[in-house]
């Protein structure tokens, strides 16, 4: 089996940290020892048992990101519309425009919004 000390020796030929990685998906896969124990080929069953943990863990850490997603996005439109407000201020002092060119103004703003 390939949780047997006696083949385990294969793993201790990788780096230390990916043991470690190696050893806690093991230890995860446990979990499904009654389901694997009863396969046919057992090792291939606990090859499966390791990526149904691997993929619960997969789920897990995109949907913490989509829940940190939204405000990030937030964060970045409100700074996109103070950097906007500030590209104003600038551009109004360096060419002090007059009203009648608010038009070019905006368009110089957009301008260099896009860089």
């Amino acid at each position: 089996m390939m949780w047997d000390d006696k083949e385990d020796d294969w793993k201790e030929l990788l780096a230390p940290e990916d043991q470690e990685v190696i050893s806690d998906l093991l230890d995860s896969a446990r979990r499904h020892k009654g389901a694997f124990m009863n396969a046919d080929d057992v090792k291939v069953a606990q090859l499966w048992a390791a990526l149904i943990e691997m993929k619960k863990e997969l789920e897990q850490t995109k949907m913490m990101v989509r829940r940190a997603e939204a405000p990030f996005r937030d964060i970045v439109s409100m700074a996109e519309i103070e950097k906007r407000k500030a590209v104003e201020r600038i551009v109004r002092d360096l060419i002090k425009a007059e009203p009648d060119k608010e038009d070019s103004v905006q368009r110089l703003v957009d301008s260099l919004m896009r860089f």
